[in-house]
């Protein structure tokens, strides 16, 4: 288990990051969530042992992570960290060796992966000639190889289409399933909520929203209700507890205060023409955009 206590950092009188806590057990996917600035990056080159904090804790599985633990920690950086002169093959050698793996291993796991990801005839490319998608494929299989205890993903899926998307979220379940712990973070909340069971939202480097999405969701309260038909937007309007009315293709989207709202608009329009009448929480990109305005 990875456990995040209490950790500040400070690059000169500009706090990075503020008495940032949280745990993420074996097997457990954890959103870690901000706008760009928020202290994301410094959390992550914290855990990693590539900083260290003013205060405060980072242990993997009780103890502090150094150089003897490092080789158990996968990272996949926003930007991209490839050496775009050597070949796949030499690059995953490379990279393979920093992680303490043998060539033997190395070169084993690669074949594994390069096949697993479809990109079995790039082995001997240089990167500099490989799409973006398929760099960015080079880059999660470096992050992935030493099958790390626990992986930190900064947006994992930048330039990748539909398809090798999916080839990305099934290694990642296979990992999951494996016992490890992934730290995920990305600006794509659909995501978020696929994979993360807990997150924590960062403002200024200060957690400002914590926990179970489930639990976030119903603690806001407020839902969004989809209705297609012909009904009276102005009478709609109307009933108290209504925040808005807008139109989303052919869909009519009004977003309500809480539950009991519904009953009053499924009231208003029961006599009208409605071939669909849809209830859905927030979705934690609302969610996440109502609060990260609170907070500045």
């Amino acid at each position: 288990m990875l456990s995040v206590k209490n950790i500040v950092k400070y690059y000169g009188s500009n706090c990075a990051v503020n008495g940032l806590s949280f745990d993420v057990k074996n097997g457990e996917i954890f959103g870690l969530l901000g706008e760009n600035g928020a202290g994301k990056t410094t959390t992550f080159r914290i855990i990693m042992g590539l900083l260290d904090s003013d205060s405060g804790t980072v242990t993997l599985d009780g103890k502090k992570i150094d150089y003897t633990v490092t080789d158990k920690i996968g990272f996949l950086t926003e930007e991209r960290s490839l050496l775009t002169k050597m070949t796949v093959k030499e690059q995953l050698l490379y990279y393979g060796a920093l992680k303490g793996m043998s060539e033997e291993k190395i070169l084993k796991k690669m074949d594994l992966l390069l096949k697993e990801f479809e990109i079995e005839e790039y082995k001997n490319r240089k990167i500099k000639e490989l799409s973006k998608g398929n760099q960015q494929k080079i880059q999660f299989i470096a992050a992935v190889m030493n099958d790390p205890k626990l992986l930190i993903l900064d947006e994992p899926f930048t330039g990748l289409d539909p398809i090798n998307v999916e080839m990305f979220k099934k290694h990642i379940r296979l990992l999951q399933n494996k016992g490890c712990s992934i730290i995920f973070s990305s600006h794509q909340m659909e995501h978020i909520e696929e994979f993360c069971e807990k997150l924590v939202i960062l403002v200024k480097g200060k957690s400002i929203l914590e926990g179970y999405i489930k639990d976030i969701k119903k603690d806001y309260q407020k839902q969004n209700i989809f209705i297609r038909g012909d009904i009276d937007i102005d009478e709609i309007k109307k009933i108290d507890g209504v925040i808005s009315v807008s139109k989303k293709l052919d869909d009519y989207v009004i977003k309500i205060e809480n539950d009991k709202i519904v009953e009053k608009v499924f009231k208003k329009i029961s006599n009208c023409n409605i071939t669909k009448f849809l209830v859905e929480e927030a979705s934690l990109n609302e969610i996440f955009i109502a609060k990260v305005g609170e907070a500045k």
